[in-house]
């Protein structure tokens, strides 16, 4: 990212860590080493580039864990979290002789006294510098963030851990390092059901927060700021993680091979065809203006693009197609820059299309009517099983089954013994992926005491797609709590609420502004959304769509990490399974090294 670039929360992220860090007792023309450890190397892949390192003075870049030649001539700036295996390392450069002239050392987070105490043993006369900061999460999109914990899920939800406060703990102290750099000090709430791991983080994320703002030298005692913070649970909505989501980001993810966000794909060249691939983020602007379109329009926009660009190319055939424009390309390399990214996407959406066309088509429908116990026309569905039998019948996959087994179980609240054993019976027995979610708070047997279904909003006026008529609760909580319409009863509050929220400033999320920039937004106020267990993708779009909707509040959403409806049913399996209480995410990526 072009240190200028604004992205949001990778922007505001980048300028914290080049002023405390980068910039912190840089002289001019003065070259320094910068040591990572593989969570500070991915904080600062998320927000910056080598480039804007070098523009700052920083000639090499070392892994903290790898051996490293000496350069004792230079400063060694160590940005590292405060583990005792990062100490011992850092130590080790400085024991018997100097690896480098000095060590300028920034923790992410609070150093526990006894790591201190060894820096202090064995190299204080070689530390200038020794800070603590409050950057213990990930910055994933410029309104979206993670924990990057994704093993917080077994912790938390499976009956075989013993780790689930200590989880909780480390989570709040990481969000409480998000609100400090967002300068933050916000009114803390939760969602009552279904379980209570929201109203034990709330209790401690408003108990940190008091805590960072009375030790903070630079704002001391700093009273509520113009935020508020909600916490749900997971459980809150199964059906949005679930569901088949035709917006072209939670389309991809969810049907296309997509590792660390990055894109495979082949390219003819001639006859023969070469792999290539494409990082899907905020630096590739067309990824952003597509991400949150329906899946038709971006089908439609790509080639209109590429068509403005090809008009005076010689391109006489009106289709476009991934094979001519390769030909073109090959003929005409100033052209290939231009339409590059625009080919990535291309042949993206084309793959997302024949994924709905060969089989996701039918699978919504059924989906859709299930999850809002309506047709499109609007008439409710009497017989959810016999929404549900044909795919059981039809040759889908056992996921896509087992989605639409859960959804037809989430629309009655939970079923009777007998149907589940008739329907594990074609999910190839696959029981725990189902029996599981009741480990969330989500009912999957029935009962005579149910948990009352949450009351959604009418949206029968907003212009939709028929396949896309589901919206995530998570937006109704969104404009809610922008309304002040969130009642107490189910929305307690865990501290003072902010006198931007007590009604005099509250504004219809559905009131559309003209002139909705980040400038005007940053005079107003923040609502930021955090969900325990994993936000999908269609969460993370509501975000920016009611940020859009409202000029005078941006929502920010985070979670421990972000989930796809298979790594949630994987996630929702092995919560059977016995796994030992595990390391925090820092020392887990250490011993990957």
């Amino acid at each position: 990212m072009a240190a200028g670039t604004d992205h949001g929360l990778k922007n505001i992220l980048w300028q914290k860590i080049k002023e405390n860090v980068i910039d912190d007792h840089k002289k001019p023309g003065e070259w320094r080493i910068l040591i990572l450890d593989h969570f500070t190397t991915k904080v600062l892949s998320s927000c910056c580039k080598m480039s804007d390192l070098m523009s700052e003075g920083i000639t090499i870049v070392e892994d903290l864990y790898k051996n490293r030649e000496p350069v004792p001539e230079m400063k060694a700036v160590y940005f590292i979290s405060p583990s005792e295996k990062g100490v011992d390392s850092l130590v080790n450069d400085f024991k018997s002789t100097y690896k480098y002239k000095a060590a300028y050392i920034y923790f992410t987070d609070y150093c526990p006294d006894s790591l201190f105490n060894k820096l202090r043993t064995y190299c204080a006369k070689a530390i200038r510098v020794c800070k603590e900061l409050n950057i213990s999460f990930l910055p994933y999109e410029s309104q979206v963030f993670t924990l990057d914990n994704p093993d917080a899920f077994h912790s938390i939800y499976s009956t075989h851990r013993t780790d689930k406060d200590t989880t909780l703990e480390k989570m709040a102290e990481q969000i409480v390092t998000l609100c400090a750099t967002l300068d933050e000090n916000p009114g803390v709430r939760y969602k009552k059901e279904p379980l209570d791991n929201a109203k034990k983080l709330a209790q401690l994320v408003e108990n940190k927060l008091g805590e960072h703002y009375e030790l903070d030298e630079k704002c001391k005692g700093k009273s509520k700021t113009q935020a508020q913070l909600l916490i749900v649970d997971r459980g809150f909505d199964p059906v949005s993680p679930i569901l088949h989501e035709l917006t072209y980001q939670a389309m991809v993810y969810d049907l296309i091979s997509i590792e660390n966000d990055t894109y495979k794909y082949q390219s003819k060249d001639g006859a023969v065809a070469k792999e290539k691939q494409s990082i899907l983020n905020e630096e590739d602007d067309l990824w952003t203006k597509l991400r949150h379109m329906h899946i038709a329009e971006v089908s439609e926009k790509i080639p209109k693009l590429v068509k403005e660009i090809s008009a005076n190319k010689k391109i006489k055939d009106n289709k476009i197609t991934m094979s001519g424009l390769s030909q073109l390309m090959k003929k005409m390399p100033s052209f290939r820059k231009q339409i590059s990214k625009k080919t990535v996407h291309l042949n993206l959406a084309e793959e997302c299309m024949n994924h709905f066309q060969t089989n996701v088509e039918k699978l919504c429908k059924v989906e859709q009517d299930l999850a809002l116990g309506a047709d499109t026309e609007g008439q409710k569905v009497k017989d959810p099983m016999r929404t549900l039998l044909p795919v059981l019948l039809q040759k889908h996959s056992t996921y896509d089954k087992i989605r639409a087994v859960l959804l037809y179980i989430f629309s009655l609240n939970g079923t009777t013994e007998e149907n589940l054993r008739k329907i594990f019976q074609q999910i190839d027995n696959e029981s725990n992926v189902i029996l599981n979610w009741d480990l969330l708070g989500v009912p999957i047997r029935s009962s005579s005491s149910q948990q009352r279904k949450t009351t959604r909003k009418d949206r029968s006026h907003e212009e939709t797609y028929q396949l896309s008529r589901w919206t995530p609760v998570i937006k109704d909580v969104m404009e809610d709590a922008i309304e002040n319409k969130l009642e107490t009863r189910e929305w307690p509050h865990k501290s003072e609420c902010p006198a931007a929220w007590n009604g005099s400033g509250a504004v219809s999320a559905r009131q559309k502004h003209k002139g909705s920039n980040q400038d005007d937004r940053r005079s107003g106020s923040r609502l930021i959304v955090f969900i325990i267990g994993g936000v999908s993708y269609s969460e993370m779009r509501c975000a920016y769509e009611v940020t859009q909707a409202v000029k005078s509040c941006e929502v920010i959403i985070g979670s421990t990490h972000i989930l796809t409806p298979r790594s949630l049913l994987d996630d929702i399996q092995d919560l059977s399974k016995t796994k030992g209480p595990m390391e925090t995410f820092t020392i887990i990526e250490e011993k990957a090294a």
